[in-house]
């Protein structure tokens, strides 16, 4: 196994030296001052406002050490045990600036690392047999850390035997990749001639050199080595996180890296491949694509997919397991026009040991890809009639603030632009409008209440409320853009401004909202409170959104009047996903009045809506696939049967191709989205029925 080990010596000195410089700056922290500040701010400034108590204390045990261990496999029963003599103090010993118990449980993991390392290595040397029938549980979220040491070396048998055959499958798929698409060059007769001098880098054939034994030790070897990097700053960065995320999930203690790169993030120049991140199971998990960045218009990356490793350019790819966020941020930001390779988990691989690898170039976000869009659809009823329909695009609620401050006219906003995009529409005679809010995360909450204005008499659109009170938010503007039948269509990534235009036009009565389940369901504010010089700041969640009707929008997001299926539908997707999200919740309604034009209709049209999804064989086949996904989401284990592994792996693949084409791509034909092309028939539907009610309105009294 020497060689093994010779494979991680150039990683080795890259990371020591990396870690040492790390270590040298962060020897400035005052870290008994930071946590005590931490320890008396988050009680007092957080929404709900929550004591520091052995409730937090508990939680945020069991947080930081899910953070160390996700997968519960390094930790052994005796450690937690030890471990949790203190768990009930910890709020006690952060008000002293006491840390001791954060650095003590990593030490004792990195000791635990050493030791499986080792074990690796031995059931490396003595292989495995893939021909028996067992199964691996690779979800061990429910399962209690290891009770003994032959139960610790069983899990860790199975844990590596799963990655032997992940990687050996692996291997054959992209080999067969390969076969086909050379004997696609060959029959396009393409043929490319180079010199050994003259080749380029082939970082997936270096790695493919790799037998799955060297594969997975450098692995794991490279893994140890991240984690024996960390300083304080990070570990600080960790340990303080967990405390606040018990207050909620989206509140955390940056570090001062952490806040210089959150500022950058929040500047409009930021270059990079266009993704939000969190952080999930010791892996970069992707949240949300950006409108108009590079991941969003290359296609091939999609919310839920786990970003592990990041290579520059042609460079050896760098591991982000277990990362702070920040910099693996860092990492994944350069300049304009280079490009970036990241190593990614797809979203439908749910044991984690199958890769892609993304080469993206880095790109600022382009306004013009993220502006909202217009498309003039023809349907035809069974009456023969043809209806025009518009839609709207709305990927972003974006606004160019610095031009909107100075009172510039031509200030490129959001609301200015649906306004402009229905009046094209008015113009082509449209008798319906969709306004497609799928995927969109949210941005101005101004423009969300500029665009709730174009459809209704002025009148309050949402209510926020902060410690201090609450504050009814209106739309001043009386002008009416478009009286005519409005469809919103939405998803499980519909967050934020999104749901809180929805929300308001539902409550209203202004639209009939169409789509998931329900929204995403954030329904909550963040501010960055600074900390104070060379302390970081806490990101904490100060303020909640109410609709009109006193009802929250977090965690249960919006629910549409007619429900299409979704992929998103099976995947853990939207704020109830969370640990330690907040609760659902209301408060006293706001003065508005509803219109009930359409509410007696919706019975009729969701069973029309029902009765065309269940006549329509594409979307038969959609339901079919999707379900088979949701199998897999639900699964908790794996085969570790070579042969049925295979099969599993090809399954797969046809599953993520029906993920990739589940997300509505600005290149594709919108002719073939199922769900769109629904919502508009649902349209018609509605139009038909306006129209048939019309002369019972107009008859005179008798």
């Amino acid at each position: 196994m020497k060689k093994y080990r010779c494979l991680c010596t150039i990683i080795m000195i890259t990371l020591f030296g990396f870690g040492k410089v790390i270590a040298d700056t962060s020897s400035k922290l005052d870290i008994n001052r930071i946590s005590r500040t931490v320890a008396y701010t988050l009680p007092v400034f957080h929404l709900n406002q929550l004591p520091l108590d052995t409730y937090i204390s508990t939680n945020a045990f069991k947080q930081y050490l899910e953070t160390l261990d996700p997968g519960k496999s390094y930790f052994l029963q005796s450690d937690i045990d030890k471990f949790n003599q203190q768990a009930f103090q910890l709020h006690k010993q952060l008000r002293q600036g006491d840390i001791h118990f954060a650095t003590n449980a990593y030490t004792i993991l990195m000791e635990r690392m050493e030791n499986r390392i080792d074990f690796t290595e031995v059931l490396l040397e003595k292989g495995f047999d893939t021909s028996i029938d067992e199964t691996f549980t690779w979800d061990r979220s429910e399962i209690e850390w290891p009770q003994n040491q032959s139960e610790w070396d069983e899990t860790w048998r199975k844990r590596i035997k799963n990655e032997y055959v992940g990687r050996i499958i692996s291997k054959e798929l992209d080999e067969q990749e390969a076969v086909e698409e050379n004997s696609q060059d060959e029959s396009e007769n393409k043929m490319i001639v180079a010199s050994d001098e003259e080749a380029e880098y082939d970082e997936a054939y270096e790695e493919s050199l790799l037998s799955p034994e060297e594969f997975i030790l450098e692995k794991y070897q490279q893994l140890h080595l991240t984690m024996e990097s960390f300083d304080q700053e990070m570990l600080l960065q960790r340990y303080l996180s967990a405390f606040s995320q018990v207050y909620d999930p989206h509140s955390d203690y940056l570090s001062p890296s952490g806040v210089e790169d959150f500022d950058i993030n929040m500047k409009l120049s930021l270059v990079g491949i266009g993704a939000m991140l969190r952080p999930d199971d010791g892996a970069a998990k992707i949240v949300r694509l950006i409108p108009g960045g590079p991941a969003e218009t290359d296609g091939r990356l999609k919310a839920g997919d786990k970003i592990i490793a990041v290579a520059q350019d042609d460079e050896e790819p760098v591991s982000i397991l277990h990362w702070p966020l920040y910099k693996a941020v860092r990492l994944i930001r350069g300049e304009k026009d280079s490009k970036v390779v990241i190593t990614v988990i797809p979203a439908s691989d749910r044991n984690g040991t199958r890769t892609r690898k993304i080469d993206l170039i880095r790109d600022e976000v382009k306004l013009e890809e993220q502006a909202a869009k217009s498309e003039l659809r023809e349907i035809k009823t069974i009456n023969g009639l043809t209806r025009r329909l518009g839609v709207i695009t709305l990927p972003d609620f974006y606004a160019d603030f610095k031009a909107t401050n100075a009172n510039k006219k031509d200030a490129r906003r959001a609301s200015s632009d649906v306004r402009r995009l229905i009046e094209e529409l008015k113009k082509e005679q449209i008798e319906g409008l969709v306004i497609d809010l799928r995927n969109n995360g949210g941005g101005s909450l101004v423009e969300a209440i500029d665009i709730a204005g174009l459809f209704i008499t002025s009148g309050p659109v949402v209510q926020v409320k902060e410690r201090r009170g609450l504050q009814v938010l209106p739309d001043a503007d009386p002008e009416i853009n478009y009286k005519d039948p409005l469809i919103v269509l939405v998803n499980r990534l519909s967050a934020s401004a999104s749901e809180i235009l929805a929300a308001a036009l539902q409550d209203y009565g202004r639209a009939i909202i169409v789509g998931d389940e329900h929204t995403h369901g954030k329904g909550t504010v963040q501010t960055l409170m600074s900390l104070g010089d060379k302390k970081g700041s806490l990101k904490l969640t100060t303020a909640g959104f109410y609709r009109i009707n006193g009802g929250s929008t977090q965690l249960r997001g919006v629910e549409p009047d007619i429900v299409i299926p979704s992929l998103l539908d099976v995947m853990e997707v939207g704020e109830k996903e969370l640990d330690h999200a907040l609760p659902w919740d209301t408060i006293r309604p706001a003065l508005y009045r509803k219109s009930n034009t359409f509410e007696a209709w919706l019975p009729q049209l969701t069973n029309q809506s029902i009765e065309r999804r269940k006549a329509n064989p594409e979307f038969q086949n959609f339901l079919d696939r999707r379900d088979r996904l949701g199998e897999r989401y639900e699964s908790k284990t794996v085969s570790l049967l070579l042969s049925n592994r295979l099969a599993e792996a090809e399954a797969e693949l046809e599953l993520d191709e029906l993920q990739e084409s589940s997300f509505q791509d600005d290149e594709s034909d919108s002719t073939n989205d199922l769900t769109l092309n629904e919502t508009l028939h649902i349209l018609t539907d509605w139009i038909d029925l306006e129209e048939s009610t019309q002369p019972a309105l107009l008859a005179p009294a008798s």
